[in-house]
């Protein structure tokens, strides 16, 4: 699921970071009446939307009930007061969705679910087939929910991260230079094949080395900029990005 509206370069400085999404909803508190607000939020959940569903599945639910409980937490999040409960000084949007998710889950198996499938406008597109043959590829072991849930999260960022990477080499008409060198993105330097991939693009294998920097360079940018849609602070970015590739 792509996400859009981001700003386009991303700076550490407490005015630039205050744009970012999650920042733009801890700032308004439990008070969403501004659209902005509310598109951040929207955005938020749009990209991150299947962790939570893999965190309803593990839990033992269905595909359909999952599907629906889903849609329903996201109505309810983006109707109620949910934010005025966030502790602001050190608010991650990923543990106040699980948060959050915990608190509606306890709620609905406390009342009997007289609500009808369907009977509802989505507020989030999620895409019911796509979710679940997503959640097919999960390891089945004793992963327990939260933990899957992270992991999932994780993998999620850095989907988003790739979207956009590959999206920015296709705008700049490098998109077969990307899928040549996007294996790139995983492992050290010594695992890149450099005179095969200069024989292949017909390029110096000194340009190659050049691109191949290039390439990993903006993508952590992108990763920061990533996680910085989501975290309250820009001292929360570098310990959040080793917590989620802790777990991996």
């Amino acid at each position: 699921m792509a996400s859009g509206g981001r700003t386009s370069s991303f700076h550490t400085s407490g005015a630039r970071f205050a744009a970012t999404r999650w920042s733009i909803v801890l700032a308004a508190g439990g008070d969403r009446a501004a659209s902005g607000t509310r598109r951040a939020l929207e955005e938020l959940a749009q990209a991150y939307w299947f962790p939570l569903y893999a965190f309803v599945r593990r839990q033992g639910e269905g595909p359909a009930q999952a599907e629906d409980l889903v849609q329903e937490f996201f109505r309810a999040l983006l109707e109620k007061k949910y934010l005025s409960q966030v502790d602001r000084s050190k608010g991650r949007f990923r543990s106040f969705l699980l948060a959050a998710m915990k608190h509606f889950l306890s709620k609905e198996r406390d009342k009997a679910r007289a609500r009808k499938r369907g009977g509802g406008l989505p507020v989030v597109a999620l895409d019911a087939l796509d979710a679940e043959a997503r959640y097919a590829l999960e390891p089945a072991d004793n992963m327990t929910p939260d933990r899957l849930f992270d992991r999932r999260w994780a993998l999620t960022v850095l989907d988003q991260v790739v979207a956009r990477l590959r999206g920015e080499y296709g705008r700049q008409g490098k998109a077969d230079l990307y899928q040549a060198i996007e294996c790139c993105l995983a492992g050290g330097a010594g695992a890149v094949n450099y005179a095969g991939l200069a024989r292949e693009l017909k390029m110096t294998e000194g340009a190659v080395r050049v691109a191949v920097h290039r390439l990993r360079r903006r993508y952590r940018e992108l990763l920061r900029a990533e996680i910085a849609q989501t975290v309250g602070s820009p001292g929360e970015v570098e310990e959040e990005i080793a917590y989620l590739l802790d777990c991996l």
